[in-house]
């Protein structure tokens, strides 16, 4: 009883419709033959257009490649390196990791006023008013010159107007301050990181978790390193997890510019004279007495840095800077540069030889940014003085 309920709603078509739709199959298919020799005479036409201005054309083709491919090469290479090939800063993009504290501002300084067709990125952690560890961007603004400009200040007892401007004057020009560009960053944010690495070519490390040998608080009331604390609080080491961020993201954004095919960095990346991907600059293993952190060793820390973007990005290019101890003081600054291998770590009698190099900043900004165009230490770790004392 089911089935004949259902009987009534299926349609059965009939032979005449089939007939019909069977030599509309058939027109169809002569159609589309037809169509498909049409487009074969035209394929062929143009094929034998292409053959006629090729013979007219003849050698001017490869001469017109020259001129607009080759040549274009050539100036990409004139640009990114110096007269002969040799090793250049000039249009590229140099990010300075650290660049608040008292060497980085230092290189930033450098930079600006000897390379001025280099652009600077200066990165910088995060601060406020609160923070003691710098006046806002203060080192950095002052050491690059930014507050060389007409100067002035409102009235102390007026709390609206207390800001202090600065005013851009001619005696500014050869600062270059409008090559650097300045970015906030936390170190142990990878995302961070990744964002600000975006089209540079080269790093200078200059970041640090230590004054000098001793380590910073991480889990104290000290506003800028709150984040770090919060995150986690058993790392916090800007000498690993940050440069190890800060590496990661340089290589992928230097990868994904290769895979977009952007000729100056696939043609340049395999010249012999590019510039140096990474300097790292670093301390000299007997030039700070040894002390421990709840994280190692205050040498364990800066070996395992430099192990790290020896070993585990091999695609970078680098410079390992062992700094011996810096002397601002009793230190002139223009001295040579000397660089040395580094010796056994057991050497008892390097130890007392490490003890007497001392270096001023300025100097050490110095070997930090020429490093990045020195052939002779590229993928090499040296130690850098410029005085005995």
């Amino acid at each position: 009883a089911t089935a004949e309920c259902f009987v009534p709603y299926l349609k059965i078509p009939s032979l005449s419709t089939a007939v019909k739709n069977n030599q509309s199959v058939r027109l169809s298919s002569s159609q589309e033959s037809e169509d498909a020799e049409k487009y074969r005479d035209q394929a062929e036409k143009l094929r034998e257009q292409i053959r006629q201005m090729e013979e007219k054309i003849g050698d001017r083709r490869l001469n017109r490649n020259n001129d607009y491919g080759m040549d274009a090469m050539k100036q990409q290479l004139d640009d990114s390196f110096g007269d002969g090939g040799e090793m250049s800063l000039k249009n590229r993009n140099v990010l300075v990791v650290g660049a608040n504290g008292r060497l980085g501002s230092m290189v930033c300084r450098y930079l600006l006023r000897n390379h001025p067709q280099t652009k600077v990125v200066a990165a910088v952690h995060y601060v406020n008013e609160e923070s003691r560890t710098a006046r806002g961007w203060g080192r950095l603004s002052y050491e690059i010159g930014a507050e060389d400009g007409i100067g002035s200040i409102g009235p102390a007892w007026d709390a609206q107007d207390r800001t202090a401007t600065f005013q851009y004057s001619d005696e500014m020009k050869d600062y270059n301050l409008q090559n650097i560009r300045v970015v906030e960053v936390e170190l142990l944010d990878p995302v961070q990181c990744n964002t600000i690495t975006e089209d540079i070519d080269s790093v200078i490390w200059c970041a640090t978790d230590f004054n000098g040998n001793r380590p910073r608080a991480i889990s104290g009331l000290n506003v800028a390193f709150l984040f770090r604390a919060v995150a986690d609080p058993t790392k916090g080491r800007v000498e690993i997890e940050g440069l190890r961020n800060i590496l990661g993201g340089l290589k992928r954004n230097k990868q994904q510019q290769r895979d977009r095919g952007i000729v100056r960095e696939v043609f340049l990346d395999s010249a012999i004279g590019n510039a140096i991907d990474v300097c790292l600059v670093s301390t000299a293993p007997k030039a700070f007495r040894d002390v421990e952190t709840p994280f190692g060793t205050f040498n364990g820390l800066k070996r395992e840095g430099e192990d790290i973007l020896r070993n585990e990005f091999p695609s970078l290019s680098y410079t390992v800077l062992q700094m011996c101890r810096y002397e601002d003081n009793f230190v002139e600054e223009s001295l040579d540069l000397v660089y040395e291998d580094p010796r056994a770590d057991d050497d008892d009698e390097d130890k007392a030889v490490v003890d007497k190099r001392r270096i001023n900043r300025r100097d050490a900004a110095r070997a930090a940014s020429e490093a990045l165009i020195k052939p002779d230490i590229k993928g090499k770790t040296v130690q850098v003085w410029t005085a005995e004392r």
